[in-house]
């Protein structure tokens, strides 16, 4: 088989496995200690943990604190609805449903458009009674790079807070200056059930679920050495491969233009992580498609959508017709993936695309 869906998931990296393995039983069985335990099994669970947060801080600004949390979207979850005052939310209109979801639910919300490119459009005003403002910094659909330094300059202006998706850039790219980033682990090659929500020093959140209050009295709930250990070594290889991974992307990248010359580019080319190629054919069946090349792991949109039948809203939202938003494909690929399992995979693609006619 031959994996092209880096957005919705990472294969896990070696040493996030090795990381994981000797905090899942340990070389004498003794590594099962509760890591907020006093005694000397505990204090070694939590050394372990706190290893892991230097290195998951790394990749992050200055001046804040690593909260760690199951995932992303607990990350963002704690963040909009502990986010401090009284307001509206204003997020982007091809933000990820866990900040459109949660930004609806929580009420009074408001969209910002996005352009064409598929860029958040800077020329907008926030709304004055807005606050916080939440724009992701590399959308998981299309790939293309947000106007994150802009709206962090608009949320200041409006007395905001800003939150920032960093999910698809964490690891790949420096990070947006923001108040809150959340992040994931698997996306970078480590474990799935984690993630991260930096918080910059002075803004207190509200806890959303009470307990013990492990996560400095802000996130209750027993930490995993074993998860914390994967993302810490992710995280550490993610920042010494930074840029080798890319210098990799980008030749992917090009030698995957060159293969689909003749499909339609979703979103700029340009402003855009490499890595994602959001590509359409006029007339093209996906489902189909993905029977016919069953062999070959690609996405109809974001993962998270997937078999709703519902159109993407970021391809909506950027201009395009529910019908070719339903004839475009998602292919993702990253540091383990070869050229020869790109141009294989492309030759399966557009061969079984070419029979439909």
């Amino acid at each position: 088989m031959i994996y092209l869906d880096y957005q919705a998931t990472t294969p896990l990296a070696p040493e996030a496995r090795d990381a994981m393995l000797q905090w899942l039983d340990g070389p004498d069985g003794t590594a099962f200690g509760n890591p907020h335990s006093p005694h000397r099994m505990g204090r070694q669970a939590a050394a372990a943990i706190d290893l892991a947060r230097d290195r998951v801080a790394a990749l992050f600004p200055p001046n804040g604190q690593v909260i760690f949390t199951s995932g992303a979207t607990e990350a963002i979850n704690l963040a909009m609805r502990g986010c401090p005052g009284k307001g509206a939310i204003s997020v982007s209109a091809i933000e990820h449903a866990a900040v459109l979801d949660t930004a609806h639910a929580i009420g009074k919300a408001h969209e910002l458009n996005v352009a064409k490119d598929g860029q958040c459009n800077v020329k907008q005003d926030i709304p004055n009674d807005t606050k916080l403002v939440c724009v992701m910094q590399v959308n998981n659909e299309i790939g293309v790079i947000q106007p994150t330094v802009e709206f962090h300059r608009k949320a200041k202006e409006a007395g905001a807070l800003y939150l920032c998706d960093a999910v698809q850039a964490y690891g790949k790219m420096p990070l947006a200056g923001a108040d809150m980033i959340a992040v994931s682990a698997h996306k970078i090659h480590g474990p799935k059930g984690i993630g991260a929500l930096w918080v910059r020093n002075g803004i207190e959140l509200e806890p959303q679920q009470t307990g013990g209050g492990q996560e400095a009295n802000i996130r209750s709930g027993t930490l995993s050495p074993a998860l914390c250990a994967g993302f810490g070594a992710a995280a550490m290889v993610a920042k010494e491969r930074m840029e080798d991974d890319a210098a990799h992307v980008e030749a992917l990248w090009h030698r995957a233009r060159e293969l689909f010359a003749d499909w339609e580019l979703n979103g700029s080319a340009e402003a855009r992580w490499h890595g994602n190629l959001n590509i359409r054919r006029k007339g093209l069946d996906v489902a189909r498609l993905m029977s016919d090349c069953r062999d070959v792991m690609f996405s109809a949109g974001s993962a998270c959508a997937s078999g709703s039948g519902r159109p993407s809203h970021v391809l909506q939202a950027i201009g395009l017709s529910a019908k070719k938003a339903k004839s475009s494909i998602r292919l993702g690929f990253g540091r383990y993936t070869s050229m020869e399992q790109l141009e294989l995979a492309a030759e399966k693609l557009i061969n079984a695309a070419s029979q439909q006619g």
